[in-house]
């Protein structure tokens, strides 16, 4: 699939988001916090959403249960222990103390993908020495598969990117993100980490030998480089191509069922359906709440070349995973498949951006492509994308997992 060509909408200097941006991300965040409009358009609704108990994505409000089950799947626990155990040894003590949060922290829930520094928690990646930050990132590779760690360092590479695109590499850097540990990194007992900044977030967490990452958020303006040392990064490809790929191999009648509306563009969408900041995907920052009902063609009609496709598709989101845990997700989320939900938004062209979701009762996926936030496309372009994937029904975070663990070991 050719590349579309995001030269033509690289801003001036003088282009308002441009000049508006702060020297450094704390002179940044504390301008857009003191906007009005990002008071209201993020800040204000993310306080009231946060607060709220954590439910979980569901189709309407009410979590199913008995999906999960406590059983290990083969996490890397010994390598992501002892990865960790080697950075607390690196860090200060001071250090050590803005990392850690209980395993049950609500701080869990402060990711967000936008580049604003709005949430000051863990450990910032730029502000540590070369030693911290390569322990940081063992400990991200060792809870990843090696194609997962490659494609979360591109996501930060091309953050670099788009900073020397804008002339700023102090808001938009290659180590722009922060990270948490949450729980104590132990081979027994539950503990997990985050890593999150703009485009990124990775929530992975280890249960009684069970590794859960979700939810997670890659995404990427523009989503590849066409110069510098990163030239060779063209993120979300297999996503893309494969998303499209199955769209067509629908029959006219799935097709009818698949495509909730031809266009893309915000104002043609129901009112509630599209958000200025999120555009089209439901599941971002905040949403760990949202009732999402389900859309589209279930798989359960599909062909077998079709469920192929599906399959492929997904695991082209969750193969970050390690090999254990993506053949046990792989293997839940099958068990699941005849009650799947592809839906469509936007066109099928070769050039056309568009929107789909993958729903299950144990797995939401989400592409979308997205108009310019600091690139000035007014529509929606195939270099800049959004991708997420959650775990309905109470197990983002591992949540409902860390549940079973409680009521065992309280038993």
């Amino acid at each position: 699939m050719s590349k579309y060509d995001f030269r033509p909408y690289v801003p001036a200097p003088d282009y308002p988001r441009v000049a508006n941006l702060g020297r450094d991300p704390y002179e940044h965040a504390e301008r857009m916090a003191a906007n009005p409009h990002v008071q209201q358009l993020l800040l204000e609704p993310w306080a009231k959403l946060y607060e709220a108990p954590f439910v979980g994505v569901t189709t309407d409000g009410h979590p199913l249960r008995n999906l999960y089950a406590s059983a290990p799947n083969g996490a890397p626990v010994e390598a992501m222990a002892a990865a960790a155990t080697n950075l607390l040894a690196i860090l200060s003590a001071d250090q050590r103390k803005a990392l850690l949060f209980p395993i049950d922290a609500r701080d869990w829930r402060r990711w967000n993908n936008t580049e604003i520094y709005f949430y000051q928690y863990g450990l910032r990646l730029e502000e540590l020495s070369d030693a911290a930050r390569e322990g940081v990132l063992a400990v991200v590779r060792a809870g990843l598969s090696q194609k997962g760690y490659d494609k979360t360092r591109d996501v930060m590479r091309l953050n670099l990117f788009l900073g020397e695109l804008l002339g700023n590499t102090k808001v938009f850097g290659e180590f722009s993100y922060n990270f948490a540990i949450f729980g104590t990194p132990s081979t027994s007992e539950p503990w997990g980490w985050q890593l999150m900044g703009h485009h990124l977030a990775l929530n992975c967490i280890v249960i009684d030998g069970q590794l859960v990452l979700s939810p997670t958020f890659m995404g990427a303006e523009p989503n590849f480089a066409d110069t510098g040392p990163f030239a060779h990064v063209h993120l979300f490809q297999d996503e893309e191509n494969g998303g499209l790929a199955l769209m067509r191999s629908l029959t006219r009648s799935q097709q009818e069922k698949a495509i909730v509306n031809h266009s893309i563009l915000g104002k043609d969408q129901p009112p509630g359906r599209w958000h200025p900041a999120d555009h089209l995907h439901m599941g971002g920052a905040r949403q760990d709440n949202r009732i999402i009902p389900y859309e589209g063609v279930r798989a359960a009609e599909f062909s077998a070349d079709q469920r192929r496709r599906l399959l492929d598709l997904i695991t082209a989101f969750v193969d970050p995973m390690p090999a254990g845990p993506l053949k046990a997700r792989m293997d839940e989320v099958e068990h699941h498949l005849g009650e799947t939900h592809f839906c469509w938004i936007g066109g099928t062209g070769e050039h056309s951006p568009f929107y789909y979701r993958i729903q299950s009762p144990v797995v939401m996926i989400e592409f979308d492509h997205h108009s310019g936030v600091y690139l000035t496309n007014a529509n929606p372009e195939k270099f800049h994308v959004h991708t997420l994937v959650r775990t309905p029904n109470g197990n983002d975070y591992g949540v409902d997992l860390l549940r079973m663990h409680y009521e065992h070991a309280h038993r």
